[in-house]
């Protein structure tokens, strides 16, 4: 094969997967120059000269409910994806994430003779192991984001290598607590507590409540306790000021948009990280002292800041129903819900769901968090080494893996 004009067919859905795929696809062309990538994605893989069929937005759905209304633009997206892969032959098809859409399109295109790579694996460990068998008949190769995954795949006879998680090369090894302070104007001699109640509407509405009444028993532990909430975008920032109005804490602001830095001040720190591009939610994490958090990918991030953090969730039953439903299950097969602790194989640090997450025990952990000093040491000793094993040189390892899926023709 001429890898100098090889061709690889790309699907992304979200922001995150946007990210990863934008990274491997400079690993690609780092080792097959000239490599044309094509099909849905967002600005990052276009930055890369990726060639868009569809824009990533119309992968996007938020929960059950909009899934269903969206529907018909879904299938149509479906149905031209599969329709232009299968004429256009690339040398390799990769889902990135998305695995509702993806693993369908995979199937059906590795049918159809051409090799396929699924990059993230579902998180059949803990929810749906039985899609196993449509993995297996769907995907190539798996790329896994997390060590624990290579021998779950392996013992199913599913192809796998492990490219450690990105967020682990992005997020700085000594995080400069400093630095963030001094650009969030928070003071230096003072606790901070970064609270984060998810993104969606859903959970701010279940979860900060209970997070702001935790915060209200804290300030009185603390009254010079600071405390910052990122939020996502306007809507989430009207509907958390609305619920501190109701709840009011002193001395905790929300976090909608970046500080204009001092002339003075530079973007590029001393490890030579660019902090632009970060989220609020980093600039928050590094900042804290400790992290209250909706479990979901921010619980790895604020890990990686080396953060003592406590973990909460709340379904409504509504939505507990349909999850059972779907899965079949009505609570996750592993006894952990947070990453970090599922990586750690361990409760490292308190995860309080649906009726224990209470504002009493709340604010009895995250007190903790904040004013033991001893348990913050060995939190951060614990998560510098999962740091170390999560780093991987993710885009070259992610592409090598394609490359030689594409010189076998793997599938």
């Amino acid at each position: 094969m001429n890898t100098r004009h090889m061709h690889a067919a790309i699907v992304a859905g979200e922001p995150s997967g946007d990210l990863l795929a934008a990274r491997m696809i400079t690993g690609l062309q780092a080792r097959s120059p000239g490599i044309r990538t094509t099909g849905i994605g967002g600005p990052s893989m276009a930055r890369t000269g990726f060639e868009a069929w569809h824009p990533m937005d119309a992968l996007s759905v938020f929960g059950y409910v909009d899934a269903l209304r969206q529907a018909p633009r879904l299938i149509r997206t479906w149905r031209d994806t599969r329709q232009r892969v299968i004429q256009q032959r690339p040398d390799v098809f990769v889902g990135v994430d998305a695995p509702d859409f993806n693993l369908r399109l995979e199937e059906k295109v590795r049918a159809a003779g051409i090799p396929t790579v699924h990059f993230v694996g579902p998180s059949i460990w803990a929810w749906r192991f039985e899609r196993i068998h449509q993995i297996r008949r769907a995907v190539s190769h798996m790329l896994v984001l997390f060590p624990f995954e290579v021998d779950l795949y392996r013992e199913q006879g599913v192809p796998v290598t492990y490219v450690g998680h990105p967020l682990a090369e992005l997020i700085p090894k000594q995080p400069d607590r400093a630095a963030a302070r001094a650009l969030l104007g928070l003071d230096q001699g003072q606790r901070v507590l970064a609270l984060m109640p998810g993104s969606r509407e859903s959970e701010l509405r279940l979860l900060a409540p209970r997070f702001l009444q935790a915060a209200q028993q804290l300030r009185l532990q603390d009254p010079d306790l600071q405390i910052v909430v990122p939020v996502v975008n306007a809507q989430r920032h009207a509907q958390f000021a609305s619920m501190l109005a109701q709840y009011p804490v002193p001395n905790c602001r929300i976090l909608a948009a970046m500080p204009e830095l001092p002339p003075h001040q530079e973007h590029t720190r001393c490890d030579g990280l660019d902090t632009r591009d970060w989220p609020l939610a980093w600039h928050a994490m590094e900042a804290a002292d400790a992290v209250l958090v909706a479990s979901g990918t921010a619980t790895l991030e604020a890990a990686l800041f080396k953060r003592p953090l406590v973990i909460s969730y709340v379904l409504s039953p509504w939505m507990r129903r349909i999850m059972a439903w779907k899965s079949g299950q009505q609570a996750p097969s592993l006894p952990w819900v947070g990453l970090p602790n599922i990586l750690e194989r361990d409760f490292v640090v308190p995860e309080l769901l649906q009726e224990a997450a209470t504002p009493d025990a709340l604010a009895a952990a995250t007190w903790t968090a904040l004013s033991d000093q001893a348990h913050a040491d060995r939190i951060a000793q614990r998560f510098a080494v999962l740091h170390e094993t999560l780093n991987r040189d993710t885009p070259g390892l992610a592409a090598q893996a394609i490359l030689e899926v594409c010189h076998g023709n793997a599938g």
